[in-house]
């Protein structure tokens, strides 16, 4: 007997989490593997925002909260997007979630009728095609590779809108490649938009805080206030904060969407946990030192990893411009063996092979829908990363 629906047979697991449970059980075995396939912060969460929950658990705030969170919360929110974006916001257009991907899974369950298209440029974050899948959505997929400097350009969006559309999928920075759309090329796109009021946007913004060089980060909305109302913002503090165990994230839209967004939530998880709530409040309102610092670390990784990745003959790499990913093209060894005869077919068994003999998690460029590529985290250590990049020279060296 068949259990599975046949949605949940068209999707699969999270590859990167995959990778990263594989990695960590072969750890477990006593083996020296380097884990840079989650993107994960190694830091500890700010000591504030720990009082923060400790506190809140103290005071008794152990109980459900509505769906749409706490208004102390979503006043945070809403300070933090005049603060720091320029964007107004009431509170009622604000929502909060179990993560960022609850939110954007809520956005797809409240809005998608089988067959909607969305539009997503390739590479991507591994859930958003399963996601659209999973609420009978169906995935328009555009490469967007190095020649395109990762991004979507107008003509392109053009010609895949049709009267199916149902959303555009942004990400900027990206994950997985760095790519950060500036002002302009958001303009251009939203220019595309102005002409098919039926399209709705989701622009991804969790990255937002981790620049590694001169291209500054730019909501969407900023570059497209004409589209506010059809444009749904999804942030969080897991990524800035370091709490993705706390498992928080907020969006902004028009309040239509978030109403729908908030039913949605209510007859799931009901409402995100209330001291992750208060805890994430005490994030956003803080101090922001830890989120500088934080990513002065990140700029010193990546330029250590592009520097390392550039010493291996045959791997192609360009600075990312944010997040804290790598994402290397691999052609070059495509069709080489390893050591003991296998042959490196696409990127899976690439990655496949220098986890089992480089002993570094990496996670192949078709999970994001790019090949041939992988993605390797630097949000870990320096130490770890050039022990890292050392096995990985090895591993790369032994193929022929």
């Amino acid at each position: 007997m068949e259990i599975q629906s046949s949605r949940v047979r068209a999707v699969k697991s999270s590859p990167s989490m995959a990778v990263s449970i594989l990695a960590k059980q072969m750890l477990a075995k006593g083996e020296p593997v380097i884990n840079l396939s989650l993107g994960e912060p190694d830091f500890n969460v700010p000591a504030h925002v720990i009082e923060a929950a400790h506190q809140a658990m103290l005071a008794g705030n152990n109980h459900y909260t509505a769906p749409n969170g706490l208004e102390e919360l979503r006043q945070a929110v809403v300070n933090k997007f005049e603060r720091e974006n320029g964007l107004k916001y009431g509170l009622d257009e604000i929502c909060v979630g179990n993560g960022a991907k609850q939110l954007l899974f809520n956005a797809f369950l409240a809005t998608l009728e089988p067959g909607d298209e969305v539009i997503t440029p390739a590479p991507y974050w591994v859930s958003y095609t399963d996601m659209a899948m999973l609420n009978g959505g169906v995935p328009k997929v555009i490469p967007c590779g190095a020649e395109y400097g990762f991004k979507l350009d107008p003509e392109r969006l053009e010609a895949a809108i049709t009267p199916r559309t149902r959303w555009l999928m942004l990400n900027s920075p990206n994950n997985p490649c760095g790519a950060i759309y500036t002002r302009e090329e958001f303009a251009a796109l939203g220019a595309v938009l102005e002409r098919h009021p039926h399209v709705l946007v989701i622009s991804d913004e969790i990255y937002e805080h981790i620049v590694l060089g001169d291209k500054p980060f730019v909501s969407f909305v900023v570059a497209c206030p004409q589209l506010r109302e059809r444009t749904l913002l999804i942030n969080g503090v897991s990524k800035a904060y370091a709490m993705t165990g706390y498992r928080l994230g907020y969006a902004a839209g028009s309040k239509e969407l978030i109403v729908a967004m908030n039913k949605t939530q209510s007859q799931t998880t009901t409402c995100p946990s209330v001291i992750s709530q208060l805890a994430a409040a005490a994030a956003l309102n803080g101090p922001q030192d830890f989120v500088r610092a934080a990513n002065r670390e990140y700029q010193a990784r990546g330029a250590l990893v592009v520097r390392g990745l550039a010493e291996i003959d045959g791997l192609s790499l360009q600075m990312p411009d944010g997040a804290f990913y790598a994402f290397p093209n691999v052609a070059a060894f495509i069709g080489k063996r390893t050591p003991d005869g296998q042959v490196i077919s696409n990127d899976a068994d690439l990655s496949s092979y220098l986890l089992r003999v480089g002993k570094v998690a990496t996670v192949p460029g078709s999970a994001f829908g790019l090949e041939p590529y992988v993605r390797l985290s630097f949000a870990t250590s320096q130490q770890e990363l050039e022990q890292a990049l050392g096995q990985l020279r090895e591993a790369f060296a032994a193929l022929v």
